[in-house]
């Protein structure tokens, strides 16, 4: 196994900020995130009707704002003025919907990493894609460690790396499917996201031989993690931020 490229990111990465804690992808989330000593968070990028990235986990607005229907389908203008706390306490209640590029702003002020992941309304995962990574190649010009992109959707990682070839992407992976990893060099990644469950010895030992990280998802379990330790993985992408010790 030859060395592998560098790799300028920690082992520990909050999911959606602070995933249980406060409303996830929301800018509460990542400040509380970075309250327990993270210095590294994933967030998910989608497009407005008008083209605005923005960050939100699910095609639609209700689960985790007071709006209802498709987000991909409102307007930036009409998507700002939606609630996105008050369905996780009365705490958050009124806290906005972030942009990506509020996001970004706030990471580079306070020297944070960025894990992105492209998670497109479905229709336009090409689109995406290409649109969150000029966003990103914009945002991010001139700083020394650029984001990470990742998708489950091979489209949006294509659009990415068309717009911005040098921001390094990963490949989501849920469940083991016939070529992924090929998939994954052929779109020329630098890492490989799985479901935490799905690493082995072989498999990271495949991975790394070709030159691609190990990440996991979502791992809140302390036997889970320290299993992923111990196999060599690279990342650790978690919502327990009161559990982790991200300087571990």
């Amino acid at each position: 196994m030859g060395a592998l490229p560098h790799w300028p990111y920690p082992r520990w990465i909050a999911h959606r900020g602070a995933g249980y804690l406060a409303p996830e992808n929301t800018l509460a989330a990542f400040r509380l995130g970075a309250q327990h000593g993270f210095r590294m968070f994933e967030c998910d990028a989608k497009l407005s009707a008008d083209g605005v990235p923005f960050l939100m986990h699910d095609a639609t607005l209700e689960r985790t704002t007071n709006g209802k229907g498709t987000g991909g389908d409102l307007p930036w203008s009409a998507l700002a003025q939606l609630d996105a706390g008050g369905w996780h306490s009365r705490a958050y209640a009124g806290e906005p919907l972030p942009t990506l590029e509020n996001l970004a702003r706030w990471c580079i002020a306070n020297g944070f990493l960025l894990n992105i992941e492209i998670k497109p309304t479905p229709g336009v995962e090409e689109k995406t894609g290409r649109v969150v990574g000029e966003h990103a190649a914009r945002l991010w010009q001139g700083q020394a460690v650029p984001p990470l992109f990742s998708s489950f959707k091979p489209e949006a990682l294509a659009g990415a790396r068309a717009a911005a070839p040098h921001i390094p992407r990963a490949l989501l992976i849920d469940a083991l499917w016939d070529g992924c990893l090929d998939h994954a060099r052929s779109l020329g990644c630098a890492a490989i996201v799985c479901n935490h469950a799905l690493w082995d010895a072989a498999l990271v030992a495949q991975v790394k031989g070709w030159g691609l990280r190990a990440l996991s998802y979502t791992v809140n379990d302390d036997w889970a993690a320290q299993r992923l330790i111990a196999l060599g993985t690279d990342g650790i992408i978690t919502d327990r931020v009161d559990l982790f010790s991200p300087a571990v």
